[in-house]
Parts: structure tokens; C-alpha cells; sequence
């Protein structure tokens, strides 16, 4: 054999070679390929399953949060409601104690004015008796000036 057909079959073994290797390129790179869009499609899946989820959990909080104000909100109105009994309750209690004041003041002005009319009517009856006594005072002055004026017109 000569060495050109030597040259020749080592081309012809490196074509072959070379086809064989750019053919499992070609399923490697193919393979890669559809690994990558596996991994692709895998990725965009749990990306979408991890959106859901923290969809769903955000949602949950939410219902939570609200769950929660409205229990906050309940809790204000009722703390608010005994707020409201306990001062109407205070008020309750002054006024009953102003009112009871306010009777023991209207009794003790009673008893007062009672004993200030019982005065008037004392002084009422003194103003009476000395009315009378000057009354018959003056009616004896005026007898004497009677009599001094006759005896005056006798002598």
C-alpha cells in the first residue's frame, strides 16, 4: 500500500471519525437542548407553583389581618360599651348624691323659713300687743286731755 492510499484511508477514517463525533455533537447538543427546555419548563412550573403558593399564603395573611381588626374592632366596641356603662354608672351615683344634697338643703331651707315665719308670726303678735297698748295709751292721753280741758274750763 502506498502511502497515499495510507493518507487516503486515515482520511477516509478521519471522516469517518469526524462524522461520528459531529453525529454525537449533534445528539449531545439535541439532548442538551431538550434537557434545558426540561429544565426550562421544570423552572417556569415551580416558579408558577411558588407564585400560588405565595398567592395563597398572602391571601391567608390577609384573611388573618382582617380577622384580626375585626376582632381588635369588637374588642374596642366592647371595652367602649363598658367605658360607657361604668360613667353612665358614675354619673348615676352624682347625681344621686347631688340629689340627695339637694334634699337635705331643700329640708334644711324648709325648717329654716319655718323658723323665720315662726319669728314673723312671734313678732306679728309683739307688733300686734304694742299696736294695741299704744292704741289704748292713746285713747287714755286723749281721755286726760279731756278732763285737764274741762277742769281747765271750770276753774
Amino acid at each position: 500500500m502506498d502511502r497515499e492510499t495510507i493518507v487516503k484511508e486515515i482520511v477516509k477514517a478521519l471522516e469517518l471519525f469526524s462524522n461520528k463525533i459531529h453525529y454525537e455533537m449533534k445528539e449531545m447538543n439535541n439532548q442538551l437542548r431538550t434537557e434545558m427546555q426540561e429544565m426550562g419548563n421544570q423552572l417556569r412550573s415551580e416558579m408558577q407553583e411558588m407564585g400560588q403558593q405565595l398567592r395563597s399564603e398572602m391571601q391567608e395573611m390577609g384573611q388573618q389581618l382582617r380577622s384580626e381588626m375585626q376582632e381588635m374592632g369588637q374588642q374596642l366596641r366592647s371595652e367602649m360599651q363598658e367605658m360607657g356603662q361604668q360613667l353612665r354608672s358614675e354619673i348615676r351615683g352624682v347625681e344621686s348624691k347631688l340629689e340627695t344634697r339637694i334634699d337635705a338643703l331643700k329640708q334644711e331651707m324648709d325648717k329654716q323659713f319655718e323658723q323665720l315665719n315662726e319669728k314673723v308670726d312671734l313678732l306679728r303678735d309683739e307688733l300686734t300687743d304694742t299696736q294695741e297698748t299704744v292704741d289704748l295709751l292713746s285713747s287714755k292721753t286723749l281721755q286726760h286731755e279731756r278732763k285737764l280741758r274741762l277742769l281747765s274750763k271750770q276753774l
